[in-house]
């Protein structure tokens, strides 16, 4: 291996492996845990046994019930799952303090320093996946490598219950034979671009002549050669390294009003997401914090799909964390804020290098409110709400 030693350690079909653990009685069953057929809800999540029959996140539980009729819906538990993930995490801290969280099921470990005490890279990686098995009744998948893509890559291609090593000897060969389509930043829409010149695999990618490749992907096509040779410079970043923009209000007087309350963050969130744009950043999580008479301080978050500066997206993530995450049932509040974290750089993390025209559109507004604004003042023109499904406890 090089000097630098990356795991990353990918929960398998963790909420529906959360609702096994806690019901037994489903192990060996078709799980999908979302909504609800009949509520036109969707699929957060589906064990194995249901994705044997197609069934997929991000699906129609409807399109899901019809491809398995005798699969089990079972609604998401958020608390539960954020005290499992809490629990998983702390196995990872013991070996490393180096944990770059993705998401509340998988993490990125540089494990680098820790071989002097807990023995080599692969040793370590071993011993996590043991200890989330015994300790916690759950299975990881693990990938070992010199850097942050090749890491991924060895865990998703090994799933599930998988432990990869790739070593960097090896990675060129092995990628060559892969579809470009395992390579950060190909998305569908430059899948296509790259199969109408005839790249289909990453050594078709290689193989192309890299004048002509960046007359279609302009200045990422050095970037992503890169990634097509196994190579990636960027390191593990912490929780505590990783910046956050953010804007709070303290009430005057305790406001328990919905609209009010709203309004106020509706406001603030104007100013983070032009904070955002100003320094060219992206998000990855949007955040909102409320303090109430007491004191008594709650936090809740949300990782989006895919990092943005949108001001609307912020805006309808952070909603839905106070009319459903929140379990604010009506109490006033004297402090409300949000802020976005884990963020990155405009162009060096997409999930696609060709952003759609309702994006490009959307992004061309924003940074036309914010011009106007910085011209002629916020209160002349601003957007309009977004309201989301409210629950009742919530609203009165």
């Amino acid at each position: 291996m090089s000097e630098r030693t990356i795991l990353h350690v990918d929960m398998d079909a963790f909420f529906a492996s959360v609702e096994v653990l806690d019901q037994p009685e489903l192990r060996g069953k078709p799980v999908i845990v979302g909504g609800t057929p009949e509520e036109r809800g969707v699929v957060a999540a589906a064990s194995y046994e249901a994705r044997k029959y197609g069934i997929h996140s991000a699906m129609s539980a409807y399109r899901a019930k019809k491809l398995c009729p005798h699969a089990i819906f079972i609604r998401p538990r958020r608390d539960r799952y954020v005290e499992i993930s809490d629990r998983i995490f702390d196995i990872f801290y013991a070996y490393t303090p180096l944990v770059e969280p993705i998401s509340i099921d998988e993490a990125f470990l540089d494990v680098t320093g820790s071989r002097g005490l807990f023995g080599e890279a692969a040793e370590i990686g071993r011993t996590i996946k043991r200890r989330i098995r015994e300790e916690i009744g759950l299975v990881a998948s693990i990938g070992l490598a010199p850097n942050k893509f090749l890491a991924k890559l060895a865990s998703d291609l090994d799933k599930p219950d998988g432990f990869k090593i790739i070593e960097a000897g090896e990675a060129e060969a092995l990628l060559a034979g892969l579809p470009v389509s395992r390579l950060w930043g190909v998305g569908k829409v430059t899948q296509k671009t790259l199969a109408g010149l005839g790249i289909i695999k990453v050594k078709d990618l290689l193989a192309y002549p890299k004048d002509k490749l960046e007359s279609h992907l302009g200045s990422y096509t050095q970037t992503l050669l890169e990634l097509a040779r196994g190579i990636d410079d960027r390191p593990v970043v912490t929780e505590t390294e990783s910046k956050s923009i953010g804007a709070e209000t303290t009430f005057a007087k305790d406001i328990a009003d919905a609209e009010t309350l709203c309004a106020t963050l509706d406001r603030l969130i104007d100013r983070v997401a032009k904070s955002l744009r100003k320094e060219n950043l992206l998000a990855h999580t949007v955040n909102i914090k409320a303090r109430y008479p007491d004191f008594t301080t709650v936090t809740r978050a949300k990782t989006l799909p895919a990092a943005t500066c949108s001001t609307r997206k912020i805006q309808q993530s952070a909603r839905e964390l106070f009319f459903e995450r929140l379990g604010r049932k009506g109490r006033a509040l004297r402090l409300i804020g949000v802020s976005v974290s884990n963020l990155v750089l405009r162009g060096e993390e997409s999930d696609d290098l060709f952003p759609d025209t309702s994006k490009q559109q959307a992004e061309q507004v924003d940074r036309l409110l914010d011009e106007l604004q910085t011209k002629y003042g916020s209160r002349v023109i601003r957007r309009g709400a977004v309201e989301p499904k409210r629950k009742k406890d919530d609203s009165e």
